[in-house]
């Protein structure tokens, strides 16, 4: 029942008000109120877990980043607070390694760089995110390197075209979409194999397309939407083209903007956090939830074994309930 009222709101998007009248039709009385203070009981016992999570993530040597805002309530004013749900990915099945993948999320009740500096104070590698400027300080330390998104460039290069076809806007797509069909070909082969295909057919497409964007700059208005659209583009080029160098980077930040969704989906049903705790609680879960699916796990099974279990569980060894250590038990007791 407990696994089922967590999973059912952060994995399936039915807010606490719902569930407690599709439970109230069936003639059990389980009030908002009480469903929320289970709620707050099983994030208080997943804590070591979480923890053993996060250090997962943050032990690999490429992590994905990106936030989401999130409306908190502000208790007595009547109004909400916009905080931020981060998200980190451990994710190299594409560069053909086996290593679990994961998501850990993080509640921050603002967007200030700090907060991100404080996730990741003990990582080393390749940060793959956005633009935001918050990772400069952390690229500034000259202990994580800075790998950027295609998708992110596309995006402003597609609301161009889509508004006039015949622009350059359209060329840059044709150029973006050359890069991923390399992508798809190379798409769960070792890093050596990307990196040299990467080489030999992005590497000239990439140096013809800057070229092409500076050109292009050089004659429109610094204040038109195509002048901003390149302008983003060149200011991180050596971000967006560290891919190519290294065969276990991503050419985009997709894999943690899938693991995001999960949020915007919540967001839109549930539309606040009642509180800092409420949102601390929901990063626990979407973490623990999210990273289950990864590995191919049902949520709801993954956590009800984690609850019959962690209270008693050694805190030194509750890294073994991580989704993966579990996941041929869980199997075995489906069949």
């Amino acid at each position: 029942l407990l696994a089922h009222v967590a999973v059912a709101k952060f994995a399936d998007h039915l807010p606490l008000y719902r569930q407690s009248v599709i439970y109230a039709r069936e003639g059990v009385t389980l009030s908002r109120s009480l469903l929320a203070d289970w709620l707050g009981q099983i994030s208080a016992l997943l804590r070591p877990l979480d923890d053993a999570l996060r250090d997962h993530v943050l032990s690999g040597t490429k992590v994905h980043a990106d936030d989401t805002p999130v409306p908190v309530l502000q208790p007595g004013r009547g109004a909400t607070k916009t905080a931020r749900l981060w998200g980190y990915v451990r994710d190299d099945r594409a560069a053909g390694e086996s290593t679990p993948p994961a998501a850990w999320f993080a509640y921050t009740p603002d967007r200030k760089g700090r907060h991100p500096a404080e996730h990741l104070a003990t990582f080393e590698g390749t940060l793959q995110a956005d633009g935001y400027a918050g990772f400069n300080a952390i690229y500034a330390t000259g202990r994580v390197r800075e790998a950027g998104c295609w998708a992110h460039v596309r995006r402003k290069f597609f609301e161009i075209a889509k508004l006039d076809p015949a622009s350059m806007a359209s060329e840059v797509l044709e150029r973006i979409g050359e890069l991923y069909a390399i992508e798809a070909e190379v798409r769960g082969r070792p890093a050596r194999v990307r990196r040299a295909a990467r080489q030999a057919r992005a590497g000239p497409v990439l140096v013809a397309l800057e070229a092409r964007l500076r050109e292009t700059l050089e004659g429109i208005s610094k204040k038109s939407p195509l002048a901003q659209a390149i302008g983003y583009a060149l200011k991180r080029w050596e971000g967006l083209t560290r891919y190519v160098e290294d065969g276990r980077i991503e050419i985009d930040n997709n894999a943690v903007e899938r693991e995001i969704r999960a949020v915007a989906l919540g967001r839109k049903n549930y539309l606040f956090a009642g509180s800092d705790a409420g949102g601390e609680r929901a990063a626990r879960f979407y973490g623990l939830l999210n990273t289950a699916k990864l590995n191919g796990l049902d949520p709801e099974a993954y956590l009800a074994h984690v609850l019959e279990r962690i209270a008693e569980y050694p805190v030194n060894r509750v890294e073994e309930l991580l989704p993966w250590r579990v996941a041929e038990k869980l199997s075995r007791t489906a069949s």
